[in-house]
């Protein structure tokens, strides 16, 4: 892999913030970074609808769909691993390492281990770890936006802030068909928590972005992402009456930054917008149509478990778009239910530095609302059957 990048001037490691000091300017990134402390600080509660979390909406259970090759495959990626690696990469399942991951810049802030750290074979054994996570579309659409970091890198020739291995893997607990454990993947436009629990699988928060969308040119030449979502988004808008598309719109200025980014893990957020039933027949096909596009990211049959489940919900669910409704302008969408909140940004840029949104830079996010992100419940419930100290200690995080 070296050899194919070193004309790109790509380092051999990954960046620390004493290879580059971050400095942040004023505005936006400066407002993220300093609501960083606060943030962390502050309990897990989970993202509510109103003010309050519901509580009882997610189930310890057998869901019959094995997770064996998921287990398999972070046992492998850890038992190759240097002492020294296995020391970075390992946390335990409470550990809040969990909540620390971002978009922001590599060196800023990161943990585990970087996989331009690892050789060629340890790649792949740490990218069997999204393979078993997510879909095949799911997983194109990971090393897609990884491959798209690198395309930044041939625009910018920023080799100590873009590369597609500029990644970090981080394993929570100790991998177990029993036992509560999960993975992390964290980087520029890439971040994926994955807890598992038996047979059970949450895969939020999960961040997914690039800019651009679309590399025009290099060695990814044609590589794009969030084609679906975009289209999928904007076609449910259009199908809706005029009556309906001013319910459904909240806002005409785009938001800065996805409302459940990074270091909102309890953030409260109206149920605005126009309701699924309140939806024409053709607009609640395609919520649900755009509902599968985003849960069709997780592997085989525990996407169907997710879209099932978000299904089940549908009368309490919310449609919301910001921006106009045209063929170019950039917009905002939303939709939250009790169980999922999936939220679509057009950006405005870093690489290309233009200051207002456009569509070559998109951001996403899906969330698990009322305090089952990073499994958080399903934790909770299990430490309630199994240790009655732990579940004592987690039980304030749920309240509203």
């Amino acid at each position: 892999m070296a050899g194919e990048t070193a004309h790109f001037g790509l380092r051999q490691r990954a960046p620390t913030p004493a290879d580059r000091p971050f400095e942040v300017r004023p505005g936006m990134l400066r407002a993220i970074v300093d609501r960083i402390p606060g943030a962390l600080a502050e309990p897990f509660r989970g993202i509510a609808a109103g003010n309050a979390i519901v509580p009882g909406l997610f189930a310890r259970e057998r869901t019959g769909v094995p997770l064996a090759s998921l287990v398999e495959a972070a046992r492998t990626f850890l038992a190759a691993l240097t002492p020294a690696q296995s020391k970075a990469v390992c946390f335990a399942i409470e550990d809040e390492a969990w909540r620390k991951w971002s978009n922001i810049h590599p060196w800023l802030m990161r943990h585990g281990v970087c996989l331009i750290d690892l050789d060629g074979a340890g790649r792949e054994r740490a990218l069997a770890l999204l393979r078993e996570t997510m879909s095949a579309a799911g997983y194109r659409t990971a090393r897609d936006i990884m491959r798209l970091n690198e395309h930044m890198l041939e625009v910018t020739g920023k080799a100590d802030e873009y590369s597609e291995w500029f990644y970090w893997i981080s394993i929570f607990g100790t991998p177990s068909p029993d036992e509560p454990w999960g993975w992390q993947i964290d980087g520029h436009h890439l971040n994926v928590n994955c807890f598992v629990l038996g047979d059970q699988l949450v895969m939020t928060p999960s961040f997914m972005g690039s800019e651009p969308v679309l590399a025009r040119s290099g060695k990814y030449a044609g590589t794009r992402v969030f084609a679906a979502e975009e289209e999928q988004g904007h076609a449910l808008m259009r199908s809706l009456s005029a009556d309906a598309r001013a319910r459904a719109t909240i806002g005409k200025d785009l938001p800065g930054e996805l409302l459940t980014a990074a270091f909102q893990d309890n953030r409260r957020i109206d149920p605005a917008g126009i309701r699924y039933d309140d939806l024409s027949a053709e607009g609640r096909d395609r919520l649900a149509a755009l509902l599968a596009t985003y849960t069709g990211r997780i592997r085989p049959g525990h996407a169907e478990i997710s879209y099932r489940e978000a299904k089940r919900h549908l009368t309490d669910t919310h449609f919301a778009w910001i921006g106009p409704c045209d063929d170019a302008s950039p917009f905002y969408y939303r939709i939250l239910s009790p169980v999922i909140l999936i939220e679509f940004d057009h950006v405005s840029g870093i690489v290309y530095d233009n200051d207002t949104p456009s569509r070559d830079h998109i951001h996403t996010v899906v969330r698990t609302p009322n305090g089952n992100d990073y499994g958080k419940d399903l934790l909770r419930q299990h430490y309630a059957e199994h240790d009655h100290a732990h579940a004592h200690g987690l039980a304030h995080r749920h309240a509203g």
